[in-house]
């Protein structure tokens, strides 16, 4: 086996990515993995399945089964790459754990055993869970104020790249943690490799600028970027994820992996760096403030882009918390209308439930197609528009309005219901089934869920009261 362990002996450390969301394409890491093996070099893969939504349906899923609550299809994730990366030196790192890094880690171990994969140390990285570890009191709302705790059902920090380093430097093959920060995912094996101090803020702002670009997958190769005829991206059904070369000081290149799809130039990187900054100059991390404001692109080479003048300053006093109450429960259904005159029957199907719906109860209706992503709860914007019929009569005669589009026209009719109980929130799976024969002409295709659900917020705390814990499992 190459040994890659060894710390700031080689010019160039690699990491690349796996996934940028959870349910990313099962396929990707293995073009990925390729890359680094031919590369040659210290590298690692970094796995980003996080976000407030996914861990509060994480939390969920623990809730319901203690063995449940990491990363669902993280069996199929790791089952192309693990072998190779074991041979070859590759680390893992991930946030699949979760909402319950030990029970991935057993997975993971399950899976190596079941693959015939040579014996493996996993660490786990746990002390995010504020609530496993009694620092709950010290959560503090947005404004810095202390935060009620009577409503709170989890509660998790974002960890930053210490303790994945110190799992690395333990030998660990994998790391399974739950809520790390997104670019300490891939900071953690620059600052390892390179033998970085986490305390230089000019190293720790190269890596995290690296990890931001990193941590949504396919979003900086053309992804998130194509716009047809506008912003054309090739084979975007084998798009290739990203992979960065980091030098030991702090400049890097960022490239993609060994597939045909996708492409990395100025308006990739430019479009990912600048996702979700709020302020240029002042990007909170757990390692460090970022500020990007000189950060300089330049194209060397075909999918190559260099990244420097990453700047940073001290990480900040406090960590950012992902915070989870009890919000009841959530009914949705959807019925479809096809052909003539469709939205007004569509219309008329959402106004047969909501006149059938006791009053108070909080339901949505969206006519998809007309009006979804612009409609609000109370149905004000589309109350606002006009139906065929009032169209017909603006245009003067029934006719002229029912052409051959009209004959093609299909209308999607959403239902939903968020109520403290269950069987309030089942009335809109039951009212929309209803319609199948009660309702207006014409509709069908009908699916329908119900599900509890976690309503998530923002909040701080002092990082003095977080300790991360690495645990080794041989």
């Amino acid at each position: 086996m190459p040994n890659h362990g060894a710390v700031g002996v080689h010019d160039t450390v690699r990491v690349g990515c796996g996934a940028g969301f959870s349910g990313d394409r099962l396929d990707a890491p293995l073009p990925v993995v390729r890359s680094l093996i031919a590369s040659g070099g210290p590298a690692a893969i970094m796995f980003e399945t996080l976000g407030e939504r996914t861990l509060a349906l994480a939390q969920l899923a623990r809730l319901e089964n203690p063995e449940h609550g990491y990363e669902p299809l993280l069996e199929r994730m790791l089952e192309p790459i693990l072998e190779p990366c074991l041979a070859h030196g590759i680390r893992i790192l991930g946030n699949f754990g979760q909402a319950n890094p030990h029970a991935a880690a057993r997975a993971i171990r399950a899976l190596g055993k079941r693959l015939g994969c040579r014996p493996m140390k996993i660490a786990v990285v746990t002390g995010d869970d504020l609530i496993a570890t009694g620092a709950i009191s010290g959560l503090q709302d947005e404004q810095g104020k202390p935060r009620p705790l009577g409503d709170v059902i989890c509660a998790n920090a974002y960890l930053g790249a210490a303790p994945l380093v110190e799992a690395l430097a333990a030998g660990a093959d994998v790391v399974v943690a739950g809520r790390v920060a997104d670019p300490s995912l891939a900071l953690a094996p620059f600052a390892h490799f390179h033998g970085w101090s986490l305390d230089d803020p000019m190293l720790a702002a190269a890596g995290t600028a690296a990890g931001h670009l990193l941590e949504c997958g396919a979003q900086v190769t053309g992804g998130y970027y194509a716009d047809p005829g506008f912003k054309d991206v090739p084979h975007p059904e084998r798009i290739a994820f990203p992979v960065v070369a980091m030098q030991a000081d702090g400049r890097f290149v960022v490239g993609k992996g060994d597939d045909i799809g996708g492409l990395v130039n100025r308006h990739t990187v430019t479009e990912q760096l600048l996702y979700e900054i709020h302020d240029p100059s002042t990007y909170l991390t757990p390692d460090v403030t970022l500020d990007i404001t000189e950060v300089e692109l330049a194209e060397t080479g075909p999918d190559q882009v260099r990244v420097e003048g990453a700047r940073g300053r001290a990480m900040p006093p406090t960590l950012k918390v992902t915070v989870g109450h009890e919000a009841g429960w959530f009914g949705e259904a959807e019925i479809s209308y096809a052909g003539p005159n469709a939205l007004d029957r569509a219309r008329l199907a959402l106004d047969v439930v909501r006149k059938r719906l006791p009053s108070g109860i909080r339901m949505r209706g969206d006519l998809i197609g007309v009006a979804s992503v612009f409609n609000d709860d109370d149905g004000a914007w589309l109350a606002a528009r006009g139906g065929e019929a009032a169209l017909s009569r603006r245009g003067g005669a029934r006719a002229a309005a029912v052409g051959a589009t009209d004959l093609l026209q299909d209308v999607r009719l959403r239902i939903a219901i968020s109520a403290p109980d269950r069987a309030t929130a089942a009335r809109a799976p039951e009212e929309v089934l209803a319609l199948y024969c009660a309702g207006p002409a014409g509709g069908g295709g009908i699916r329908s869920s119900l599900r509890r659900r976690i309503s998530t917020t923002s909040g701080y705390i002092r990082r003095e009261l977080v300790h991360p814990v690495v645990e080794i499992v041989e």
